[in-house]
């Protein structure tokens, strides 16, 4: 039996579906009719509230962005470093639980439209942002700061892809690579 819902609840429940199957399967393997059913709704539903699968995945992406961008806010109460290490905490823990909605993100973002790239590139803007803030209570923000936080930022997806593909290190080991990585990269000692 059907439930009736709420436009924006109905939105959400679909949102939700869609990010559990794309954290669980490729984009390719997730199917529009299987989202419908388990919601117990039908496709012309699920279309109209989403014109395409690409909107649908979009809007997810969108979603989990800013769900971690939430997440991953830095206390600006702690050291830099200590901030640092916080936000890493929060994407290597994604990652980790769910690594294939990670990969589709970060791996395919090269080869991906135009609408994927963005809000990727959203969100590597917003954390460029927030390290180079608190990086200013260190040192002077000079503009091979920035292009080194944004070289950090593409190093980071980097590596966690890596470490989703051969989990050899811990995470503990991985998020302090990280953190070092990113102030010898700005020469600065934390």
């Amino acid at each position: 039996m059907r439930t009736r819902l709420s436009t924006e609840r109905r939105r959400e429940q679909l949102l939700a579906i869609g990010a559990g199957l794309f954290a669980q399967r490729p984009y390719d393997e997730v199917w529009i009719d299987e989202v419908a059913e388990i919601a117990q709704v039908s496709r012309g539903l699920l279309y109209h509230y989403f014109p395409t699968k690409k909107d649908f995945f979009a809007e997810i992406v969108r979603g989990q962005r800013d769900q971690l961008l939430e997440m991953s806010a830095p206390d600006p109460a702690l050291p830099v470093a200590e901030q640092l290490r916080a936000g890493l905490d929060v994407y290597l823990e994604f990652a980790r639980t769910h690594p294939d909605g990670y990969r589709i993100v970060h791996r395919a973002a090269g080869g991906a439209d135009g609408e994927i790239r963005e809000i990727r590139e959203a969100g590597m803007t917003a954390n460029a942002g927030r390290i180079l803030a608190a990086l200013g209570e260190l040192t002077t923000v000079t503009e091979t700061t920035r292009v080194a936080v944004r070289g950090w930022l593409m190093f980071v997806a980097t590596v966690i892809l890596d470490w989703l593909d051969q989990p050899k290190i811990t995470q503990d080991e991985l998020r302090d690579l990280c953190v070092r990585t990113l102030f010898a990269a700005v020469d600065v000692t934390p």
